[in-house]
């Protein structure tokens, strides 16, 4: 946060009435990476392994081809689907999935290790409707899924515009903090329309991180 004052004062009363701000910007939350649940892709599971607090905030930064992505992760309001996203990257089960579909004004997608927009993690779950979140801005990061409610799995696209047709259909469970132009130049893929000569951006890993405040 940066502090503007085009009032003129003394620089001691500047500094005192600015000491307060000074010491609430000074306690700044930090980000601490988590460690990986496996070494190498595990790509099947039962269920999901529990290993998000609701509480508690993440990110994850999506390392890819063209670059990197910054996810904002909202495990208060989309708790079933951050659980399975973060889960699912500390098992390594994104690294080398590719964006294979990519639709100009619309939204990218990826999450699926087949790269063919029918594959998942051997588990599904339900949507997770927040009337306060909406797809109303590029950036917004959405749960993928099949005509049942319930088949989300892996999959998961980032709107490249705003896409208010799918409020109240599909769960809204992050944003992008940084890399939205990253987002912009993956190759634009069209699964209808075959085209060998394009080669899908991948993501190359998924790093997890957890806030972490008062130096802990």
């Amino acid at each position: 946060m940066r502090f503007f004052s085009r009032v003129t004062v003394s620089l001691l009363t500047f500094s005192f009435l600015t000491a307060p701000l000074a010491l609430a910007t000074a306690v700044q939350a930090t980000w601490v990476t988590l460690k990986p649940l496996s070494e190498t892709p595990v790509l099947k599971f039962d269920a999901p392994q529990q290993v998000t607090d609701p509480a508690k905030s993440y990110r994850a930064v999506v390392k890819t081809t063209r670059g990197d992505i910054t996810l904002d992760l909202y495990a208060q309001q989309a708790p079933k689907a951050v659980n399975s996203f973060v889960f699912l990257a500390l098992n390594h089960f994104y690294d080398g999935t590719p964006f294979h579909r990519v639709l100009t004004g619309f939204m990218a997608q990826g999450g699926d290790p087949t790269g063919t927009g029918t594959g998942g993690p051997g588990y599904s779950f339900s949507v997770e409707i927040d009337k306060a979140l909406n797809f109303d801005s590029a950036g917004v990061l959405g749960m993928a899924r099949a005509q049942s409610l319930s088949s989300q799995g892996s999959q998961f696209f980032i709107t490249l515009a705003p896409a208010g047709f799918l409020n109240g259909q599909y769960t809204v469970f992050g944003k992008v903090a940084d890399g939205q132009k990253v987002v912009d130049a993956l190759q634009k893929i069209d699964p209808q329309k075959s085209d060998a000569s394009l080669k899908p951006d991948r993501i190359e890993s998924v790093e997890i991180q957890e806030e972490a405040t008062g130096g802990k």
